[in-house]
């Protein structure tokens, strides 16, 4: 059962870091008065959304193939 609560904030965390890449270039655009900087923390989000989805996957991908039984 816990599981799936792990699964399902995996479905939470890649729009969470999307979201928080964008709004966090959002601010700087505003801050430094500039149209461009969203772009690359956009980027930046999504990949560490995808990089924190494969370290979970393979987490439990090697946990499950190491019961031992």
């Amino acid at each position: 059962m816990t599981m799936v609560g792990e699964y399902t904030s995996l479905a939470f965390m890649l729009p969470a870091a999307t979201l928080v890449g964008y709004a966090i270039g959002y601010l700087l655009d505003r801050a430094f008065h500039t149209h461009f900087l969203y772009i690359p923390f956009l980027i930046l989000g999504i990949a560490a959304g995808f990089v924190q989805l494969v370290r979970q996957l393979m987490r439990d991908t090697h946990n499950n193939g190491s019961d031992g039984s």
